[in-house]
């Protein structure tokens, strides 16, 4: 059985590139019909925070984005503590006592002997009677995995054949001098135990793919199949990271961006396939394909979700907003043919409620200079509401035969005095949800 997750720390909220990654293995285990995990990556007892654990749930729960079980790392400690023994027994896990100073200094040095600045493993030379002396003087030191020194390859699902040479990666820091276990050894145990069988996530971990392949096979397990997408740049190539505080799923939602628009734009940008708007998660996985998306960075604009979720918003039928519409107060005998004047004329659900003020309390009119004498005989010549849906034939026609105006100069002016605006629905269609006009 297929079985992916999505492991984000709750340390801050969602943004549009922790989507890409919860997206895809999410879409990967439906499409199979297998298993997707939530895992909260909460092993940093002063970062993580229970309410950020619960805005990533309200965030995939408003996608849709739902998982098969949750699980937390931070009750998994026993098991990272029987791992690092395993890994200690095996001589694979070795302390190193060099300061922050220190190891800056051996980067340098190596650089400036056109070297890579990886960790030169001065600290397996240590005798037990320097480790003891050197934890007496500076505490604990950080536990570092040894790497075998030969090239890791795998088959990634996007990126085709990678193979890094471990001899030019530092060995990694599994777990630090105050006993936290990092990110590396704890995501190999959690998939080993959980059975993981597809691993999608960012390209900037590649290297780490590489350091954690040599961990799960050191630890007896099977090696997940790994595929690393593109990250997201900004419209004009600039690095995203710099804005994603301003493009968390939740400011997007308060923006008004629909879930499906931002779904199906999600599920093809950076691919070979054009972006299609969806109307079901069911259409999202059946066109997705791991195998259609690129290696190079792929340009993110925000605005290019508010055009998709006006199309969406235009050919969504009134059963599915009925709830919103009513909430806004429109009396429930007028709330559907509202719906279908207005759901073409919006780019979120909140221009809905400038409509129906429009609708209730009538609109300021605009009227140019030129058509003063002409707006002052048609508003004599109108009616008070209500307004039927003959009422905007029979008003311009009255005006058209007291003035002799017709076409654009007719209807354009008279648009302008009712509703304020020089665009808008069919007013034949409107001018019956008028209840108010100004004058």
């Amino acid at each position: 059985m297929t079985v992916t997750r999505f492991a984000p720390s709750p340390t801050g909220y969602l943004h549009v590139g922790n989507l890409r990654t919860a997206l895809f293995n999410w879409l990967i285990a439906r499409k199979a019909g297998g298993t997707f995990i939530l895992r909260l990556d909460d092993t940093d007892p002063e970062r993580s925070k229970q309410e950020y654990a619960d805005a990533i749930m309200e965030d995939l729960e408003w996608l849709g984005l739902t998982w098969d079980r949750v699980e937390r790392q931070s009750s998994r400690l026993e098991r990272y503590h029987a791992a690092a023994d395993e890994l200690r027994a095996k001589g694979r896990l070795y302390e190193c006592f060099e300061t922050p100073t220190e190891l800056d200094l051996k980067r340098k040095k190596q650089l400036n002997m056109g070297k890579p600045p990886v960790y030169d493993r001065a600290a397996l030379s240590l005798s037990d009677e320097e480790r003891a002396r050197l934890r007496a003087e500076r505490g604990n030191g950080v536990w570092r995995f040894l790497l075998d020194h030969e090239r890791i390859e795998w088959e990634d699902g996007i990126l085709g054949p990678v193979s890094i040479d471990a001899a030019s990666v530092s060995d990694p820091v599994l777990i630090r001098a105050d006993g936290q276990f990092l990110y590396t050894l704890a995501s190999v145990c959690d998939d080993i135990d959980f059975g993981i069988t597809d691993v999608v996530r960012g390209a900037d971990h590649v290297t780490n793919t590489g350091t954690q392949i040599q961990i799960i096979r050191a630890l007896g397990g099977a090696v997940p199949a790994f595929a690393h997408h593109s990250l997201l740049t900004g419209p004009q190539g600039e690095a995203l990271s710099k804005r994603l505080g301003t493009l968390s799923l939740r400011d997007l939602r308060a923006q008004g961006v629909e879930p499906m628009a931002l779904i199906s734009h999600m599920a093809r940008l950076g691919s070979s396939k054009p972006i299609e708007l969806c109307d079901t998660l069911d259409e999202v996985i059946a066109g997705f394909d791991l195998s259609s998306f690129g290696a190079a960075p792929t340009k993110f604009d925000v605005n290019d979700l508010f055009p998709l979720t006006a199309h969406l918003l235009a050919r969504r039928p009134y059963a599915e907003v009925a709830e919103a519409v009513e909430a806004l107060g429109v009396p429930h005998d007028k709330a559907e043919a509202f719906w279908n004047v207005a759901r073409e004329n919006i780019t979120t659900m909140h221009d809905l409620e400038a409509w129906w003020k429009l609708c209730r309390d009538g609109a300021r009119p605009v009227v140019d200079p030129e058509d003063e004498e002409f707006v002052a005989t048609a508003m004599r010549l109108l009616p008070d509401p209500p307004y039927g849906p003959n009422s905007w034939a029979e008003w311009t026609a009255a005006v058209k035969e007291a003035t002799g105006r017709k076409g654009r100069a007719l209807f354009m002016p008279l648009r302008k005095a009712l509703t304020g605006l020089d665009h808008g629905p069919d007013m034949a269609a409107l001018m019956p949800l008028l209840q108010k006009v100004r004058r």
